[in-house]
């Protein structure tokens, strides 16, 4: 049964599970204003993590009358918890595609429950690479996005050579084998620039206590399989790769793409401008950014996320007030 939960500022919070199209069971958490919403905000997490890291946004948000639906990714959260052998990893095939018409399908579940209401979209790191990906499929079913902590496709060398080890990988041992090799590509990686390191994660946040945390956290920073990196992979090619193009897009929707500076996966490395640039050369001209100073990979975490939080709740409350 879903659990109920309110807190002293009546934002109310439940969960339930949503049956997809194809018969799997994702777990999604939802937060609701004590009123009736104005309007919603689905919500895309990141790689290796879960939804209810974004309480503190969902909760703010609600408490300004929003309701925020926000799911475990399959591989992920709730939805992977207890499944053997499902944790990091997304589908038979076709699992970037596949994850992002779960998002679709409940912002259609949504949708039944407060028909009517402007929808906007969020996504972080992976996430926002669904969200990328949602705008060309379902873009015209959004009134705005915001893309946080947006990854820079790796290069061609590099893409290539993650291909072939999840391929290999996947092949010989299995898809749902923990694709080591990839993990110490990517994610340990990314602690290279914040040397002598306190954590493997330290280049999430500059926020000791929040980082300590993911840490701890037995459904945070795992090792994702060969069958993962093979999607992931496969996503990134889908928006970056040769014959990809944002022309593809059917509607302006504004767009705020957001990120720390010092943010190894895209911000440090100019990414930000690079993308914004993209989207307005194929004519979607609402497009805003935000780098903030000494900040890294999680913004919704870091030291700064009062303001960080602030600044997505006007953006969003802003262009929600223009129709």
């Amino acid at each position: 049964m879903p659990e109920d939960r309110e807190s002293e500022a009546k934002v109310k919070s439940s969960d339930f599970l949503h049956t997809t199209s194809d018969g799997k069971k994702v777990f999604v958490r939802k937060w609701l204003p004590s009123g009736t919403p104005k309007a919603l905000l689905l919500l895309a997490h990141g790689m290796a993590e879960h939804s209810a890291r974004y309480e503190g946004l969902a909760a703010a948000m609600a408490a300004s009358g929003w309701a925020t639906y926000a799911p475990d990714h399959r591989g992920h959260g709730r939805t992977a918890d207890g499944d053997s052998g499902e944790l990091g990893w997304l589908a038979e095939r076709d699992g970037f595609s596949r994850v992002r018409d779960d998002l679709h399908e409940v912002a259609l579940a949504a949708a039944v429950e407060y028909p009517g209401l402007p929808l906007f979209l969020l996504g972080h790191s992976m996430g926002s690479l669904l969200a990328e990906s949602y705008l060309f499929s379902y873009g015209k079913e959004l009134a705005g996005c915001v893309l946080s902590g947006v990854p820079a496709p790796p290069s061609p060398l590099l893409g290539a050579f993650g291909k072939l080890i999840a391929g290999l990988g996947s092949a010989i041992k299995g898809q749902k084998a923990p694709a080591r090799i990839l993990h110490k590509m990517s994610f340990e990686a990314n602690n290279g620039d914040f040397a002598p390191a306190r954590t493997p994660c330290d280049w999430l946040s500059r926020d000791a206590a929040e980082v300590d945390k993911y840490v701890a956290d037995p459904l945070c920073g795992f090792v994702c399989s060969f069958g993962f990196y093979r999607d992931l992979f496969a996503g990134f090619s889908s928006l970056y790769g040769p014959g990809a193009s944002f022309s593809g897009l059917r509607k302006p929707v504004p767009i705020f793409i957001i990120a720390g500076a010092e943010d190894p996966l895209g911000g440090a490395k100019g990414f930000v401008s690079l993308l914004s640039g993209k989207f307005k050369a194929v004519g979607l001209q609402d497009v805003a950014t935000r780098l903030y100073p000494g900040a890294r990979h999680e913004v919704l975490n870091e030291t700064n996320r009062d303001e960080v939080v602030g600044d997505i709740k006007a953006w969003l409350e802003a262009k929600l007030s223009r129709g």
